[in-house]
């Protein structure tokens, strides 16, 4: 046998024992099965994607809603006395399939709405208001973690909760789509499109970007000058504008170019939504 043989040989056996302690009780601890699963994804015993989901479960049971929940002044909501023919535009303009219904204020939720219920419903009594057709709201603590509160989504066949804070006011809502990209990434959903699109425009002004667009694309589509000297992606240029991987609500200005974060996860940015406003901003950042 050549040494080369004798030294894979080795580096498998030590794989192989490495396993075999986790099969028999072993590792002791979380990280020393990740330990080994990224050996073994190195080794090309199993996918990059799979080791990714495999984290991201492990993930799970450390996060817990106030991580990734659509914080309260960001939520699109509708007042209970609302008649459903006045929210036609806005379901056309935000095209979620949920919306929470408020009382007196964004801090009360009463129910939620589901679009279904208003087209079955709406188009026959126009004149309904929203209070009469909205369905149970599923409230949770901000503290729950995320194992737990997927466990209750697939129990209640739920696919949003109302976050709670300790005075039971909403603090925000948290969606399964939200709990499930936790472990598989992005979803495919409302904001995406055609896949060698980078850029889509939504109105007038506004606009649905990946954060992979490439700043010379960018810049060609829009007529702008952003610099992609250091950074050939404009996610590239908001994590850098932001100091750190910007959350999903997050608004970064670059000159006239006002960036809203739509998907992201705790490496990158993955969808942006853009307004382009008449006249330049100062560069900012807000979390």
């Amino acid at each position: 046998m050549s040494d080369d043989q004798s030294h894979s040989s080795g580096e498998t056996k030590t794989w192989v024992e490495r396993f075999a302690q986790y099969l028999t009780g072993e590792p002791k601890d979380r990280q020393d099965l990740i330990d080994v699963l990224r050996d073994a994804q190195k080794r090309h015993l199993i996918e990059p994607e799979a080791l990714s989901m495999i984290e991201g479960v492990f993930q799970m049971s450390e996060l817990r809603v106030r991580d990734i929940m659509i914080p309260r002044a960001q939520m699109v909501v509708v007042p209970q006395d609302a008649e459903l023919e006045t929210l036609y535009p806005l379901i056309i303009e935000t095209a979620h399939s949920r919306y929470p219904v408020i009382g007196e204020d964004r801090a009360e939720v009463v129910g939620v709405l589901l679009v279904k219920d208003l087209l079955a419903h709406g188009m026959k009594n126009p004149g309904i208001l929203a209070s009469e057709l909205m369905r149970q709201a599923q409230f949770v603590p901000e503290s729950k973690r995320l194992n737990v509160l997927l466990r209750e989504f697939r129990s209640t066949r739920n696919h949003m909760a109302i976050v709670v804070d300790e005075y039971g006011n909403a603090a925000g809502l948290v969606t399964i789509e939200d709990v499930l990209e936790q472990i598989v990434g992005d979803i495919v959903d409302e904001y995406d499109f055609d896949n060698e699109d980078y850029i889509l425009r939504r109105g007038e002004n506004e606009y649905t970007v990946k954060a992979l667009t490439p700043v010379e694309d960018f810049n060609e589509y829009f007529s702008a000058d952003l610099s992609d000297e250091e950074f050939d992606t404009i996610g590239g240029l908001i994590v850098h504008q932001a100091a750190r991987v910007p959350k999903r609500g997050d608004k970064i200005t670059l000159g006239r170019y006002r960036f809203e974060v739509l998907r992201a996860d705790n490496r990158r940015c993955h969808l942006l939504k853009l307004r382009v406003l008449d006249e330049p901003e100062n560069e900012e950042g807000s979390g």
